[in-house]
């Protein structure tokens, strides 16, 4: 199956000094090349694992915003990416993605706000804001805002990054997006997904790849430990609270 991102490669013999950030953080110290699955590839691991790093750099490689948005989007409300796109190759599949998207949680705010910026300035066709229901995202929940841009700006044959979906989703709204990432993914299109929420990493057939402190490796769904603390909580959360709560 042809994809649009076939492989992710760090070009070691170029990097400055593998002792500072972020070529520093273990995930990316033992980068070498990493395959893309050609519907859905998740990264997990924990906070400070590098996740959010890896994404914002395979997403810039890939031509789209640090902060999130559309390949037209160009603005910055505080340059904060790191160097690892500099030295970060993508291989690319024959086919092109027809439309595209980065999604980044932690500044999505930022978005919705230049999304209103571009429709009150001077423009050649409709507004901006049709793209994503016609009302403007500072009005809506910052979940609904983001079952919003996938329902309404996530078309057929799109490249899509997301970096934390879930941060404002309920765990209904996570199911539906999963409806909704498999009815695109049905329409040939393709995900690179960070996440920490067991949900939506439960998507079936995803490659799932755990960064830690050894590294990042391939893993299987059961054996992360969103899935297998989540699990054990809810099995046994007395014994958790008494581990938890005693003085």
């Amino acid at each position: 199956m042809d994809v649009f991102l076939r492989y992710m490669e760090l070009r070691r013999d170029e990097v400055p000094d593998f002792r500072v950030y972020p070529f520093a953080i273990p995930a990316v110290r033992n980068l070498e090349r990493l395959d893309f699955h050609p519907q859905v590839t998740f990264f997990v691991g924990e906070n400070g694992s590098g996740k959010s790093t890896l994404i914002e750099a395979i997403a810039v490689v890939a031509g789209f915003n640090a902060e999130g948005g559309s390949n037209n989007f160009n603005f910055a409300t505080r340059r904060s990416e790191s160097d690892l796109h500099r030295y970060l190759s993508l291989a690319r599949g024959v086919r092109r993605p027809r439309t595209g998207y980065f999604l980044r949680a932690e500044s999505f705010f930022n978005v919705a706000t230049e999304i209103e910026k571009l429709d009150t300035g001077f423009a050649l066709g409709p507004p901006v804001i049709n793209s994503y229901g016609g009302r403007t995202l500072h009005e809506k929940s910052h979940g609904e805002s983001f079952i919003a841009l996938v329902t309404n700006r996530f078309g057929p044959g799109g490249l899509y990054i997301l970096d934390e979906p879930e941060a404002a989703l309920s765990p209904q709204r996570q199911l539906a997006l999963l409806k909704l990432i498999h009815d695109r993914v049905r329409e040939r299109c393709q995900f690179i997904i960070a996440t920490h929420s067991p949900l939506i990493l439960a998507y079936p057939g995803a490659s799932l790849y755990h960064l830690s402190e050894t590294g990042l490796e391939p893993v299987r769904y059961e054996d992360t430990d969103h899935y297998r603390l989540t699990r054990d909580f809810l099995e046994h959360r007395e014994r958790y609270f008494r581990h938890l709560f005693e003085d």
